[in-house]
């Protein structure tokens, strides 16, 4: 038998963990999701998505320090996956089935990686910001910095409403500059090209080479 679990107590687990904003989503509201990235399909059941988030360094943007941001990125994720698995072993012990989703997880298709579920699109869905021109998710308190994690769960979340504030309205600067232009169609994100760009080995280690887009966004770092 479950115990009662609710909205509140949930989003206090995540807190209470380390991440600095929690939102839930519906499970059922990801309908525009492909087979097989749906929250159910990666949990039977699957009711409420519960997304956890902890800023990126804004230094690391503001002094362009490319090397070494692919090392900041792989600590963030083992942070946000440490936070994860900490409220799903809290929701089980409540009763429920629950599964940890991290950052740089997940299945390959057609030589590309791609998350279990699309961390930014549930955000988005979990009322914790808006995705901008360059698919990245924007913050009203965090601007585009935040990093990701969630926790897929059988227990029935009251869902978080989606934010209704407005960007990118007439300013195209990351369309115009992304060196790789992967951000020229609006409604496609070209992925692979942005990967040509973006990762890079040197000296026998992979480096972040570009963030261009979230540097150059004049929301970059909240107060929307």
């Amino acid at each position: 038998m479950s115990d009662e679990l609710n909205s509140h107590i949930v989003k206090e687990y995540g807190l209470n963990a380390g991440a600095s904003v929690v939102g839930i989503a519906a499970s059922k509201d990801f309908v525009l999701a492909p087979k097989g990235f749906k929250p159910s399909d990666n949990l039977e059941g699957c009711l409420s998505v519960v997304v956890l988030g902890v800023p990126i360094s804004q230094e690391a943007i503001l002094n362009d320090n490319t090397i070494g941001f692919f090392d900041m990125r792989s600590s963030l994720n083992e942070k946000m996956t440490t936070i994860a698995k900490n409220v799903t072993k809290q929701i089980k012990a409540r009763g429920y089935k629950a599964k940890a989703i991290n950052g740089l997880g997940g299945k390959y298709v057609n030589g590309q990686q791609f998350g279990h579920i699309s961390l930014k699109h549930a955000a988005e869905l979990a009322g914790l910001g808006i995705i901008g021109k360059n698919y990245l998710l924007y913050n009203s308190e965090y601007g585009n910095l935040l990093w990701f994690s969630a926790v897929l769960t059988t227990a029935d979340l009251t869902p978080d409403k989606k934010v209704k504030y407005r960007i990118c309205e007439s300013c195209n600067k990351c369309v115009e500059m992304c060196p790789s232009k992967a951000l020229d169609d609006s409604e496609i994100f070209k992925k692979k090209e942005c990967s040509k760009t973006v990762f890079k080995k040197v000296n026998g280690k992979w480096e972040i080479m570009c963030f261009l887009c979230r540097k150059i966004c004049p929301n970059r770092f909240g107060k929307i």
